[in-house]
Formats: C-alpha cells, sequence, structure tokens
C-alpha cells in the first residue's frame, strides 16, 4: 500500500533536482552558444578590419600618433571635466552678472558720509563715449590682442612665461581681460593654481556669454583703481574730479597704469610713482602701434597731476571690515529682496578714528625706531561691541593688510584675564593662595619676568604682577591635576567671551602662546563691564535701501548679549584688572579722574606687546609689533602700547558723561590724580573732541527716531501691526545720533 501511494512530503525532493538539473544544462546551453556566436562576429569584425590594416612606415607615422593622440585626448577631457566643476559651481546661479554688484555707501554714527565700497554699475557712460585713447591705453598695457583670442592669449602667456623665468620672478602679466573680468567676477585674489585653472574656464565661459566689447565695458567698469573706487569713470572723478569720457591722454594714460596695482600707482598715495607708471603705458601706446612718439610727446611733456585728498584721509580699514560685515548681512535678507544699493550708517566716530589714527602714527614716529617697531593696530569699541575706530596699519597705502582683523598675533599676560575669569567660575576668590614657584610641565618650565619667584601670593597680586607660574597651576588645579583638561575649560571661557581664532593647546596657553586678532581680543574684554554678558563686534547700525527704506538695524535685529559668566565673577575680575592697571603694569595708560581695568601682554623675545583695557564707557585694545615677527628692542604692553592707548582714550572721554566700572571705586574727581603719577603719564594730546550729545539726548533722539520710523510704516500699511518694522519699510533718513549703540548694551549698575 506505501507504494501504491506514495508520501507527498517525500516526493518534492526529485522535483527539485531534476529543476535544477535541466536549468544547469540551459545554462550550460547558453554559455556554449553565445560563446560561439561571439566568436563568429569577432572573426567577422576582424576580417572587416584587415581591409583597412596600415603596415610598414604608414604604421607609425600617420595610425600610431592618431590613436595615442586620440587616448590622449579623451583623458585630457575627462580630466578638463574634473577641473571644471569649480567653473560650472560659480556660473550655476543665473543671476550671475549681478553676483558683484553689492554698492554701499557708508555714514559715520552722526550720519555724515564717509565713503563708498563695492561695485554700482554705471551705464552713465557707454563704452562709444570713453575717449579712444583710454581705451588704447587700457588695451595696450593689460591685452593687446583682446579682440583676436577666444579668452585666453596663449602667446601673451607664454611671453610672459618666458619673460618671468628669465627675471627670476614676476615682470608681466600672462592674463587676459577676460581673465581679469572673471577673476573679478567670481574669484578672490588668492594666487593658487586652482583659482588660475578656474579662472582659465570661466574666460571661455564669458566669452560664449558676451561680445568683445560687453567684456571691455564690464572690465572697465568693475576694476579696482585705487582711493576706493571702481571703474574708471569713479577714479576720474576721485582722482582728477571730471568724467572719464573728459579725460586727457596723460591721465588715460594715469589710469591704466592703475588696473596693475592701484595701491602702489594711485597718484594721491605716491605722484611720482603714478607718473612713472603712466610713461610706461605711453611706451606701451607706441610698441603696440597705437599711436605713434609724436602723439604722445605732448602727454609726456605735461603729465597728469591728481587733486591732492591728504585732508581727506577716509578711515578704508574700517570701511573695508565694515564691507565684508556688510556682505555677511546681505546673504541673511529675504532671497525676494533683489536690492543691491545700500545706505549704511556705521558705529564709527570719525573724531574718534582721527585721533586714533594720529595716536599711532605719533607713536610710532617718535618711539617707533627706539623701540624697532614698525607697526600697530587698534580698536576702541563701546561695550555693546560698537566699534567705534579702527587702526588696522600705520599707511593704508603701502598696505590694506588689516592687522586689527586678520592677523594672527600671540596675545602674551593680557591673554591672563581668561584664566582668572576661570579659575573664579570655579571656586577660587581674589583671596585665593597659590604659590609662586618653579614649576614643569614636561621639559617646559615656564619663568617670571624678573626670573624670581614670591612664594604664597594672592590671585590678585598674581594677576597685578602679572606672575607667569600662578596661571599655570592654576591650569593644573582647574583639571585636578590634568593640565590638559584645565586648558580646555579656559579655552572655552574664552570662546564663550568671544575669541574665535584657533587657540592650540600648548602648556603655554595659560600664558599667551595662542594667537588671538585685536578685534576680537578687545571686544571680548567687554564682558567684563556687563557683568558677563559677551557681545557681538560689530561696525553696522543701520541698513537702508538707496530710497531710505529702513532693511535692518542691530537693536532690532542684531545679536544679543549672552551670559557666559556669573556677575559677581566679572565684578571680582573688574576690580583685578583695575589693580593689574593702576597698581601694576598699566600704570603709564592711567587717565586723570578716570578709572581703568585692563591687562598688559609682552611675548616671548618681545614680539609682541598688547595693552587691552577699559573704562565705565569705552574698550580699547592696541597691539604694537613688526610685521616679520622680528624682536622689538625690549618694548613691553606697559610702554608704547600704554601711550597710545592713553593718548586715544584721554581724547574719547572728552566732553562725554563718565560712567564708573561696576566692582569698581567711583571715578575720582578730575585733577585728583596723585602727582607722582600724573608725572608718570605721557604728555596730554593737543587733539580736542567737539561737543557731542548727552547719553539721554542721543536716546531721546533714537526714541524720536524709531517712532518716526514707526509713523511712516504705518501710513504706508494702514492695517499692518506697528510694533515692528519688517524689511523695506519706508523710514526717515539717517540723522546724527551719539550713542546709539551705547543705549542697547546691557543695564550696568555702578557698583563700589
Amino acid at each position: 500500500m506505501r507504494d501504491l501511494y506514495p508520501d507527498p512530503e517525500r516526493n518534492w525532493k526529485p522535483k527539485i533536482g531534476r529543476f535544477l538539473l535541466d536549468s544547469d544544462a540551459r545554462l550550460d546551453t547558453f554559455l556554449f552558444q553565445a560563446g560561439r556566436w561571439a566568436r563568429e562576429i569577432f572573426e567577422r569584425f576582424a576580417t572587416f578590419m584587415d581591409r583597412f590594416h596600415v603596415g610598414g612606415w604608414r604604421r607609425w607615422v600617420f595610425i600610431e600618433p592618431l590613436s595615442e593622440g586620440a587616448t590622449i585626448g579623451t583623458g585630457g577631457l575627462v580630466l578638463m571635466l574634473a577641473l571644471a566643476q569649480g567653473a560650472f559651481r560659480d556660473t550655476a546661479d543665473g543671476d550671475w552678472l549681478k553676483k558683484t554688484e553689492l554698492a554701499v555707501t557708508f555714514l559715520d554714527r552722526y550720519g555724515n558720509e564717509l565713503g563708498s565700497r563695492g561695485i554700482k554699475h554705471n551705464d552713465a557712460v557707454q563704452l562709444d563715449e570713453l575717449p579712444d585713447w583710454l581705451i588704447k591705453a587700457t588695451l595696450a598695457t593689460e591685452d593687446r590682442r583682446f579682440y583676436e583670442h577666444f579668452g585666453i592669449d596663449i602667446a601673451g602667456t607664454m611671453r610672459a612665461f618666458v619673460a618671468n623665468t628669465r627675471a627670476g620672478g614676476v615682470v608681466q602679466g600672462g592674463s587676459s581681460i577676460t581673465q581679469q573680468l572673471a577673476k573679478n567676477l567670481f574669484l578672490s585674489n588668492e594666487r593658487t593654481l586652482e583659482r588660475k585653472i578656474r579662472e582659465a574656464f570661466l574666460a571661455v565661459w564669458l566669452e560664449t556669454r558676451l561680445t568683445k566689447n560687453e567684456i571691455l565695458k564690464l572690465y572697465l567698469d568693475r576694476a579696482y583703481l585705487g582711493g576706493g573706487a571702481f571703474g574708471v569713470d569713479a577714479a576720474a572723478q576721485f582722482y582728477f574730479n571730471k568724467s572719464a569720457k573728459d579725460v586727457t591722454l596723460a591721465e588715460a594714460a594715469m589710469l591704466a597704469g592703475l588696473f596693475k596695482a592701484p595701491a602702489k600707482y594711485a597718484p594721491h598715495v605716491n605722484l611720482p610713482a603714478a607718473r612713472a607708471r603712466a610713461n610706461v603705458v605711453l611706451d606701451n601706446l607706441i610698441e603696440a602701434g597705437f599711436m605713434t612718439e609724436g602723439q604722445v610727446f605732448g602727454a609726456r611733456r605735461n603729465p597728469a597731476t591728481a587733486l591732492d585728498r591728504r585732508d581727506e584721509r577716509s578711515p578704508n580699514y574700517y570701511l573695508d571690515w565694515a564691507f565684508d560685515e556688510m556682505k555677511k548681512l546681505v546673504d541673511t535678507f529675504p532671497k525676494s529682496m533683489t536690492e543691491r544699493v545700500f545706505l549704511v550708517r556705521l558705529a564709527l566716530d570719525a573724531g574718534l578714528q582721527r585721533a586714533a589714527e594720529q595716536a599711532v602714527e605719533n607713536s610710532l614716529r617718535q618711539y617707533g625706531r627706539d623701540y624697532r617697531a614698525s607697526q600697530a593696530a587698534l580698536v576702541v569699541a563701546d561695550h555693546d561691541g560698537a566699534v567705534r575706530a579702527m587702526v588696522g596699519g600705520r599707511d593704508y597705502g603701502l598696505s590694506q593688510f588689516n592687522r586689527a582683523v586678520d592677523a594672527l598675533r600671540q596675545p602674551g599676560s593680557s591673554f591672563k584675564p581668561y584664566v582668572y575669569a576661570t579659575a573664579l567660575m570655579n571656586g577660587f576668590t581674589p583671596k585665593s593662595v597659590v604659590v609662586d614657584a618653579p614649576i614643569c610641565l614636561g621639559n617646559w618650565c615656564p619663568q617670571n619676568y624678573g626670573r624670581s619667584y614670591s612664594g604664597q601670593v594672592t590671585v590678585l597680586q598674581a594677576i597685578t604682577n602679572s606672575i607667569n607660574t600662578i596661571p599655570i597651576r592654576l591650569s593644573l588645579a582647574l583639571g585636578k591635576g590634568n593640565a590638559k583638561v584645565g586648558r580646555a575649560m579656559i579655552v572655552q571661557t574664552a570662546r564663550q567671551m568671544g575669541i574665535k581664532s584657533p587657540l592650540v593647546d600648548t602648556p603655554s596657553l595659560p600664558i599667551g602662546a595662542g594667537e588671538v586678532n585685536v578685534l576680537e581680543h578687545t571686544v571680548a574684554f567687554s564682558t567684563f563691564p556687563n557683568q558677563g554678558k559677551a557681545v557681538t563686534p560689530h561696525a553696522v547700525l543701520e541698513v537702508r535701501t538707496g530710497t531710505g527704506d529702513l532693511v535692518w538695524r542691530f537693536d532690532r535685529d542684531g545679536p544679543k548679549p549672552r551670559q557666559v559668566l556669573r556677575p559677581e565673577v566679572a565684578l571680582e575680575m573688574n576690580m583685578m584688572l583695575n589693580s593689574a592697571a593702576e597698581q601694576g603694569t598699566g600704570r603709564r595708560a592711567m587717565l586723570d579722574g578716570i578709572r581703568i581695568a585692563g591687562k598688559t601682554g609682552t611675548t616671548n623675545a618681545h614680539r609682541d606687546a598688547w595693552f587691552v583695557a577699559f573704562t565705565g564707557n569705552l574698550v580699547a585694545g592696541v597691539w604694537v609689533g613688526n610685521d616679520d615677527y622680528s624682536s622689538t628692542n625690549r618694548m613691553t604692553g606697559g610702554s608704547l602700547p600704554a601711550i597710545i592707548w592713553n593718548s586715544v582714550m584721554k581724547y574719547a572721554h572728552q566732553g562725554i558723561e563718565l560712567k564708573n566700572i561696576p566692582g569698581v571705586q567711583p571715578n575720582p574727581p578730575r585733577g585728583t590724580t596723585p602727582q607722582a603719577q600724573i608725572a608718570a603719564l605721557p604728555a596730554a594730546s593737543d587733539a580736542r573732541r567737539p561737543s557731542v550729545l548727552t547719553q539721554r539726548g542721543s536716546g531721546i533722539l533714537l526714541r524720536l527716531e524709531k517712532m518716526m520710523d514707526e509713523a511712516a510704516q504705518s501710513l504706508a500699511a494702514p492695517t499692518a501691526p506697528t510694533a515692528s518694522a519688517p524689511v523695506g519699510q519706508q523710514g526717515a533718513l539717517p540723522r546724527p545720533e551719539t550713542v546709539a549703540s551705547a543705549t542697547n548694551a546691557p543695564t550696568v549698575p555702578d557698583r563700589n
């Protein structure tokens, strides 16, 4: 019975076996047939290709080079496609032609015009309206084959390469006008291979999108020609007080000579160099065959003379920084807003700015040779972070590098307040006792300035006398024996107070071996008089469109203060820093009748000298040193930096309502400073500050301005709420204001 009726559960195994065997047979058959078909097809193809077989000398002369060329060409195309990815990203925006058209006119805090930055597209002067000699001078100097090449002048590039190789340096530029325009539109000025490759691709791309005349017009309108002027028409107005349509041959030659190096050849900075460069341009006109010697003879005999603008000195370091801030700010505006021309009121105090520039120049001229110091940087700010003055170097015309913003220098002992603030946040007090004795971390053993030790000292005495071993011991104590953990806590405090520069973790970090810039280091000190609230350094107070519509204002839309230290810690730090400044190493910065609090700083080999300090009204920081990091002649933070700080802050505190520093004894009456201390101070500055409004008066003006803005908004849109002003509201034109940003600072009560 079991054989007649098999169990169905056992019957599935033979079926699966047969299925697999059948599948294997079918697969083998398919592979066999496919192989036979492939051989047959290959044999037919080989038979067909034999008809084209070339042997002997024809193969090596024609076929092999073509074959190798095709292979290399394919690889080159793939490589070019990879290299062109950056250019594809640059041109992905359909609005690429307007990308760099941000144009800003800057006003100071009182509403006076300071200058402008950015490129305002100017169609008022057409290309055919420009003098023939201006266009020829530009082409002869910048790109003689402009109308012949496809965006890249290969012959000119090779010629420049040969000339530079022979000279052992850069004596000729190989970039065409189209390449220079591509750099101005899309790229930065960094000298890297990647930038040059992207520039080349973008130049070819521009040639396919624009005509030659359109490219030349854009280049003449957008090139920077010094003095804050973009384009030949703006430059002609700035240097010669006339339109580019009216410039003479001599003036055109001087303008054409500025394309290469506007800072070096600007006639208002160095007229002899500008005239020498113009003479080279005249030579180029003759060499290119555009003009004859007889035609340029008059221009050689009667060179151009630019307007004397020495009394119109613009705060260029400040404006450069403010424009960078404005570019970042515009990116935060709604994408629906297409406005690119703005009127911006800054926190800059023009009188204080001039006093700061004069103090830096006079001090370096008087003492720089003795101390072997050649450069300085300075920042003065309100306690809400509004920067009133900035000096980025001695001479903007000679160097546009902003040492107050872009230079990273070791702060030395001026970094110690971050250490002591961290210690006070973690259980220490000004009366805590710490031992000043030799200490080593690995192979590194810090020493005090006088190479002596004081034994048991309080934290207050340590910061007053600027003892180096104490911050190292505090870092160990903070980390409970692990200095690395303690240093991480110190870095965290510095970050919270506003230090954004990289702080490399080294054993010497607590005594200022890291690197900071003057701007962030100075404004970070505002955390102490603000009772522990950190603020953001800023230049822009208010942004309006070209028609006067209010777009943005710092007190409404800007970042708010952040509580990063406990108020009692900030008060204790104020007291300690007051002792460090008036009883310690900062005595030469003391002001008659005004309490100061701050810290000096001096680095190894006397490469950097700092003084950063504040009063109840303002905070200021000064750095003095050399660009090449060479040592000074034993200059300390309590010498030249303190002298500069004193001179600037004397001017800044004239005619204003003086405030007390929280946690510090009130300001003494004027004229009561001990005679011994007054004798140690530098001579008073001859500069006198013009009368300004009191804080109460400026506050009233600020409230009136807000009320007028709200009223204008309600008239424009009666149903819209007036509690806040949206982007694009109608507002009054900016009006003078003395300390508007100060009214937005955190309330800081006076403490004894």
